[in-house]
C-alpha cells in the first residue's frame, strides 16, 4: 500500500519507508547518510541531488550527536500522487537554541561541525520548518524532492502524521490517514492492540477502510466501516474527525482511547469518545459537534503519547503540520508504547 495514494490522500509509511536512528555518538551521521542514501537510490536519486541529500543528512545528524541530548534523526518516504520525496526529521530534547535566525547562517558553528549552518539544509531541501524552545528541545524537518528546487515545490496538503514503533519493533502497531476532500480534511488514526505485525495489520486494515470509503461521509460511518474491517484483526483504538473550516466545525467519532484536540493558541479543547474495541462488540457509536475557532489545529494521536500536554510554546498554527507533528511525538511521546500523531492546520482555510 503506497504511503501516499492520490493528490489530497496520506498515509502512514510502511515500514521499509521509514526507519528511526539515534544520532548520540559522531558515527551517527554515517549511518544516518547510509540510511538516506538507500532510500533516495530507491527514487531514482543521483549525481548532484544526491550528493545534496548526503550534506543536509550529515549536517543535521552531527548537530544533533554534537549539541542534543537524546538526538533522534527520521529517515522515510514520502509519496504524492505520481511523485515521491525523501523526508528527514530531527528531534531532540535539549537544550535548545537560544538564536534560532543564526543557527541558519552559513558559516555559523560551535564545537567543530560543518560550519555550514542549518541554513544550508534549507537551502538544499525544497522545504524545511524548524522550532527551538530553549531548555526544551528542538525539532527540524526537511523534504527533498528529485528534481529539486523551492520555486517548483507545490505547497503541501494541509495535514501530516507520524509514526514510531516501539522499541525493538520494526513495524508500528498505530497508523494514520487522512484525505482533502471537497475543503474538508477527513483525518483516522488507528491504534492496533499490542505491537509489532499484528497490531500493525489491524491498523493498516483501518487505513484500507479510510481509502475505500466514499466521501463525502459522516466521522460516525466512517467509524462504522473501521469498526467492520477490523472485526477480522485483533482490532484496535480509532478516531476519525471531519475538519471544516469553511463551516467553522469539526465533527468527531472516536471508539477507544485515540486522543482528538481543538487546538487554539494557548489553550485545547478535548473530543469525546466512547469506550471500547473496534472491531469487537462495543457500545453505541456517537458522534459529536464542536465549533473550529479561525486558524485552530486539529490533532489526533494515539495513547503513546501522554494526553498531559501544553498547548502553550507549540509552533503556531500557521506553520507547516509536519513541524507540529514532530514538535508533539517529541515533547509528549514519552510512552514506552507505538506512538502517532496527526496534526490538520487550518489557517488561511477560512
Amino acid at each position: 500500500m503506497d504511503p501516499l495514494t492520490g493528490t489530497g490522500w496520506m498515509t502512514s509509511p510502511s515500514a521499509g519507508d521509514a526507519i528511526w536512528l539515534r544520532a548520540e555518538e559522531p558515527s551517527a551521521a554515517a549511518g544516518a547518510r547510509r540510511q538516506a542514501v538507500r532510500m533516495a537510490e530507491r527514487l531514482g536519486f543521483a549525481g548532484e541531488r544526491l550528493g545534496q541529500i548526503q550534506l543536509a543528512v550529515t549536517e543535521a545528524a552531527t548537530n544533533l550527536a554534537k549539541h542534543a541530548v537524546q538526538g533522534e534523526i527520521l529517515v522515510r518516504i514520502v509519496r504524492t500522487g505520481e511523485e515521491a520525496a525523501l523526508e528527514l526529521v530531527c528531534v531532540d530534547r535539549g537544550p535548545g537554541i537560544t538564536d534560532v535566525p543564526a543557527s541558519r547562517l552559513d558559516g555559523h558553528s560551535t564545537s567543530g561541525t560543518l560550519g555550514l549552518g542549518l541554513g544550508s539544509i534549507e537551502r538544499l531541501a525544497d522545504r524545511t520548518g524548524m522550532h527551538s524552545l530553549p531548555g526544551a528541545g528542538t525539532v527540524l524537518f526537511a523534504g527533498f524532492s528529485r528534481l529539486g528546487g523551492r520555486a517548483a515545490a507545490a505547497p503541501g496538503p494541509p495535514f501530516a502524521g507520524l509514526t514510531r514503533p516501539i522499541d525493538g519493533e520494526e513495524e508500528c502497531g498505530d497508523a494514520y490517514a487522512a484525505r482533502l476532500d471537497g475543503g474538508t480534511v477527513y483525518a483516522m488514526v488507528c491504534d492496533g492492540l499490542g505491537h509489532g505485525p499484528m497490531a500493525a495489520r489491524a491498523a493498516q486494515e483501518a487505513v484500507a477502510a479510510m481509502r475505500e470509503a466514499v466521501l463525502p461521509a459522516r466521522p460516525i460511518d466512517l467509524l462504522r466501516l473501521v469498526h467492520q474491517r477490523l472485526g477480522a484483526t485483533r482490532g484496535g483504538a480509532v478516531a476519525v474527525a471531519a475538519v471544516d473550516p469553511a463551516a467553522g466545525a469539526v465533527r468527531f467519532a472516536g471508539l477507544g482511547n485515540v486522543a482528538g484536540w481543538i487546538v487554539g493558541p494557548d489553550r485545547r479543547h478535548g473530543m469525546i469518545s466512547v469506550p471500547g474495541i473496534a472491531g469487537a462488540k462495543t457500545r453505541t457509536l456517537r458522534e459529536h459537534a464542536y465549533d473550529l475557532p479561525r486558524d485552530a489545529v486539529v490533532v489526533l494521536h494515539s495513547d503513546g503519547l501522554t494526553d498531559k500536554w501544553d498547548a502553550a510554546g507549540r509552533p503556531g498554527p500557521s506553520r507547516d503540520p509536519l513541524l507540529i507533528a514532530a514538535d508533539l511525538l517529541r515533547s509528549a511521546g514519552v510512552r514506552h508504547d507505538d506512538r502517532c500523531v496527526l496534526a490538520v492546520t487550518t489557517a488561511g482555510r477560512r
